[in-house]
Parts: C-alpha cells; sequence; structure tokens
C-alpha cells in the first residue's frame, strides 16, 4: 500500500509570490497613496485659506505706509498727518491720525485733532469694518459699501456711534488718485437729511 498523499499542497500565489504576502503589498500601497491624497488636499486647503486673507485687504492695502497732507472743511484748513500699519499677526490694520488747524476765521482758537481707526475683516458678512476712535470721546463703527461697477472709491457707512446720536449717520469715502495718493472725504447726514461734506483730507505717500 502506498504511503499517504500530502494534501497540503503549495499555498495560492500570483507571479510566484504567495497571495496573502501580495495582498499585504497592495493594501500598504493604497493607504500609503491615501495619505499623499489627504496631504495634497490639506495643503491646496491652506493654500486657498492664506490666498482669501491676503485678498481681503486688498482694497487696503495701498493705505499702509505714512502719508502727510492737507486738510479743509467745517473746522478750516490745516495739516494732517497720518499712519497705517498691519497689527496682530496682520489680522488688523491700525490707523493713527493728527490734524492740525491754526486759528483762523473759521477756528479762533485752532485745534488738534487725534483720532485711531481699526480695520477689521467681517468673515460672516464678507466685509470690511471700521472702528474709529477719536480724542472728543466718539466711537463711529463704519461697515464697507460693496462697491458697484465703476465706482473707484472705496467707501465706508456708519452702523453705530458712542456718546453721539445714533439718528445720525457718517461716510467716509477714499478715491485713489495713485497707489501714493488719495482724498478722503468724511460727510455727516443729520437726521432725514441727506449726506453733507464735512472735511476732505487731501494725501500723498511719505514713506511705505
Amino acid at each position: 500500500m502506498n504511503a499517504p498523499h500530502n494534501i497540503r499542497g503549495d499555498a495560492p500565489s500570483i507571479g510566484g509570490a504567495p497571495l496573502k504576502f501580495t495582498v499585504g503589498i497592495m493594501m500598504h500601497l493604497v493607504r500609503s497613496v491615501a495619505a499623499i491624497l489627504l496631504c495634497i488636499t490639506a495643503l491646496a486647503g491652506a493654500a486657498a485659506a492664506a490666498e482669501q486673507d491676503a485678498d481681503r485687504w486688498l482694497p487696503l492695502r495701498r493705505l499702509v505706509g505714512e502719508w502727510t497732507g492737507t486738510t479743509s472743511g467745517r473746522a478750516g484748513d490745516g495739516t494732517v498727518t497720518r499712519k497705517y500699519v498691519f497689527v496682530m499677526k496682520d489680522r488688523y490694520i491700525h490707523e493713527t491720525n493728527t490734524s492740525r488747524y491754526p486759528p483762523q476765521e473759521k477756528n479762533k482758537s485752532g485745534e488738534v485733532h487725534e483720532h485711531w481707526g481699526i480695520f477689521s475683516y467681517d468673515k460672516a458678512r464678507k466685509l470690511l469694518v471700521l472702528r474709529q476712535f477719536h480724542i472728543e470721546g466718539f466711537v463711529n463703527t463704519y461697515r464697507q459699501v460693496v462697491a458697484t461697477e465703476g465706482d473707484a472709491a472705496l467707501v465706508f457707512e456708519s452702523e453705530s456711534f458712542e456718546n453721539f446720536s445714533n439718528s445720525w449717520k457718517a461716510r467716509e469715502s477714499y478715491e485713489f488718485l495713485s497707489n501714493d495718493e488719495f482724498i478722503e472725504t468724511f460727510e455727516l447726514a443729520a437726521p432725514n437729511k441727506p449726506f453733507e461734506p464735512y472735511s476732505r483730507n487731501h494725501f500723498k505717500r511719505v514713506a511705505k
């Protein structure tokens, strides 16, 4: 009688390699490719977010630097200096302003006006917000007005005031003559009245 035959036989294989070993390599490759694709997607998302963060400041970026100019309006004629800088990891733009009015017919005693401004970006509304802090104690909050086609000016209209009647309205407009020159117009509107010019500043760049 012949000896019992070995019924185990050879393990299944692909191209001479055990099937279990080959499947393991394939699964490792799939996981590696998936990880690479995930990293690429994350990097692309980060790049897109960074680009969006940069674009949100595009209307204001040319303001950054130091400026000097002339001012005219209800307080009289004078000179003005201003500076815009990015602060707090470029999350805000900080404005400092000093306007000097010598004694004159419109302003017998003369005056020095100071204010600070903080520009921020409202992600929910996708627009710029300006908060001004004036030496007289007024705090004005403005929102960016979405520009219409062909409108080159950057415009902000008031949303609220502190220490001033909220029945009034205010508007700040920036008209850029070039990257190194702009005109700022400040307007006020009494209750149920149209806007009227209050002051006009003509700036030229001193430094970037």
